[in-house]
């Protein structure tokens, strides 16, 4: 089967698992998207995750870097970094689809335990997003995968697999390096830094002693830290803590003086400027908003 067939079938399948607009996760860690419509830039954390767009582009900005992808090409996430999405190509008759595989770090070193591929050719700094050209191979045991959506027996039994072929593949491909580099992250100083800062987002940032704490001088860690996450420590903080403030806005009704104090702003009109910088708009006036989008 050709990669045009192969397009169509994953399309097909996609499209008969979520048959509306929306996101499922119809076998755990697997995540299938539908959109009619392009959509505005939607902030959110990646997971470390395998993605392929059956139908349509999209977008992925991670701090000034931005990664366009579509069905020629797969993207690699390796690390829970703040991004923002948007769906480029969409419409009615030609929707936006697409699968996600999350990928477990552990799994990833088993397979390159098997493959002997334990070292890895650049110690360096490794980026951790990228796209690549999705090949005939990969693209072949994706939609293996998405077979197994109607084959719940067979999906007990194939999936592992399945799933470890495809990480085989990522490996044996030119992502390979960021990959060794997920089941690296146990040993890695600025994936160590980057968990500290999500887990304690709403506590104030002292860069010299997270520096000292992972054994990195000041300037060594800002340098390592910006080129795997694409920015500074600071940045990245507070990201994380203008998302989570937008999220409890939306979900428990909280109000923006109270919202920025709960992440870790003292000032409410500092809050306020960061927010409308990052969102487009002032906290009250974006919440009202995607609550009218919400509601249709």
């Amino acid at each position: 089967m050709d990669l045009a067939s192969h397009r169509e079938e994953l399309a097909q399948r996609i499209s008969h698992a979520i048959p509306e607009d929306g996101a499922i996760e119809p076998l755990k860690g697997l995540h299938l998207n539908r959109s009619s419509t392009p959509t505005e830039g939607l902030h959110g954390v990646t997971k470390p995750s395998f993605c392929v767009i059956a139908q349509g582009s999209k977008e992925i900005l991670l701090g000034d870097s931005r990664y366009r992808y579509d069905p020629a090409h797969y993207l690699l996430a390796t690390v829970e970094l703040p991004v923002v999405g948007q769906v480029l190509e969409a419409s009615v008759d030609r929707p936006y689809l697409s699968l996600r595989l999350e990928l477990d770090p552990a799994l990833v070193g088993s397979v390159m335990v098997e493959a002997g591929h334990l070292s890895s050719g650049n110690q360096g700094d490794v980026r951790a997003i990228d796209v690549s050209p999705l090949d005939a191979n990969l693209l072949d045991t994706v939609v293996r995968l998405a077979r197994l959506l109607d084959s719940p027996a067979e999906e007990r039994v194939l999936r592992p697999l399945i799933t470890r072929e495809i990480v085989y593949r990522l490996l044996m491909g030119e992502q390979g390096n960021r990959l060794r580099h997920l089941a690296l992250l146990g040993g890695n100083r600025i994936a160590e830094a980057v968990e500290r800062l999500r887990k304690d987002f709403n506590q104030p940032l002292r860069i010299d002693s997270l520096a000292r704490e992972i054994g990195m001088s000041v300037s060594g860690f800002h340098h390592h830290f910006k080129a795997v996450t694409a920015m500074s420590p600071l940045q990245f903080q507070k990201q994380l803590r203008l998302q989570e403030a937008r999220r409890i806005m939306l979900g428990e009704n909280l109000d923006s003086a109270s919202a920025g104090y709960r992440v870790g702003y003292d000032d409410a009109s500092q809050f306020s400027r960061e927010y409308k910088r990052l969102f487009g708009q002032p906290p009250v006036r974006d919440v009202e908003r995607l609550r009218e989008v919400a509601r249709g």
